[in-house]
């Protein structure tokens, strides 16, 4: 009644390094195209209009892992250079399927979701050990129906990162940077931002 699920297989062309006719002939791109409705902006002229989009909320639902990441981010880079509008209007975000369920052993407690490790920490130091059993969710696929719709498309519970741009210039140059065929920049970029990033080993 009020959403719609597009599954995708895999991850997408990755359009920094393709040519148009190649973006254009995917199959998974031009679903995507036909199902949000307001067009495609080829840089040539610009048949995209942002009033025919269908669904306020485009959301990337993925695993929660390097895979899950790679994905999200092939679909932001086909966003940002071919339907910018997207971003800078605030329609796109990112599910946030939690890492981890608390199951209390017993009947006292209730089952919890963990978001990330530092939660994990946070309820280890709360609960005592052997008073509850954990369940690590690799993906989303390991979920069931009911864990799937309560995690991540149940809009009472679910938690998304709305995906803003607030400098054109940098978003332009990092995509480049991560995007493109040219490696020596991106293994500078990645060396220089390594200490920020949140790894999931």
């Amino acid at each position: 009644a009020f959403q719609a699920i597009l599954p995708l297989r895999g991850k997408i062309l990755n359009v920094e390094k393709a040519s148009i006719n190649k973006i254009l002939a995917n199959a998974e791109i031009k679903t995507m195209v036909y199902a949000f409705a307001c067009g495609f902006s080829e840089g040539y002229g610009n048949d995209f209009d942002i009033s025919k989009l269908r669904y306020n909320k485009i959301i990337i639902a993925a695993d929660a892992d390097v895979d899950g990441a790679h994905i999200a981010t092939l679909l932001l880079t086909l966003f940002y250079r071919f339907m910018p509008e997207l971003l800078y209007e605030g329609h796109v975000y990112i599910a946030m399927p939690p890492l981890y369920k608390a199951i209390p052993n017993g009947k006292n407690g209730r089952e919890e979701y963990l978001y990330d490790d530092k939660a994990l920490e946070k309820y280890r130091k709360e609960h005592a050990a052997g008073s509850f059993t954990l369940q690590r969710y690799k993906g989303l696929g390991e979920m069931d129906a009911e864990q799937l719709w309560e995690t991540t498309l149940d809009p009472e519970s679910r938690i998304l990162a709305q995906i803003s741009i607030s400098d054109t210039v940098d978003a332009d140059e990092v995509t480049t940077t991560l995007m493109s065929s040219n490696v020596p920049p991106r293994r500078e970029f990645i060396m220089s931002e390594a200490k920020y990033a949140n790894l999931d080993i």
